[in-house]
């Protein structure tokens, strides 16, 4: 019996191994949850797992905005308009930094 099921385990994998190559991130994200679910009391497997579905999301949203020909919006400035450190007070103000 334990042969049976040590079969099946094997077949299935081999079988699920071609999609896993299109599992854009996962692995990336599933090592980064492993060793945070480790840290943050031995919840490895845990941590691999919700890596792996967070990792994959975040490569489908950077494809998504690939094919579209945007840049991520953390990384986008709206023209025209300056950070407030980066103006000048205003002549005459008493304003200190």
């Amino acid at each position: 019996m334990r042969k049976q099921i040590l079969s099946l385990v094997v077949a299935v994998s081999m079988a699920l191994l071609p999609h896993l190559s299109t599992a854009k991130g996962c692995l990336k994200g599933a090592a980064v949850g492993g060793v945070v679910g480790h840290v943050a009391g031995h919840h490895a497997v845990a941590g691999a797992a919700v890596g792996c579905v967070v990792g994959h999301h975040n490569a489908a949203v950077k494809a998504r905005e690939a094919a579209r020909g945007a840049t991520p919006q953390a990384q986008t400035k709206p023209q025209g308009q300056a950070s407030p450190q980066s103006q000048a007070p205003p002549p005459g103000s008493t304003a200190l930094k």
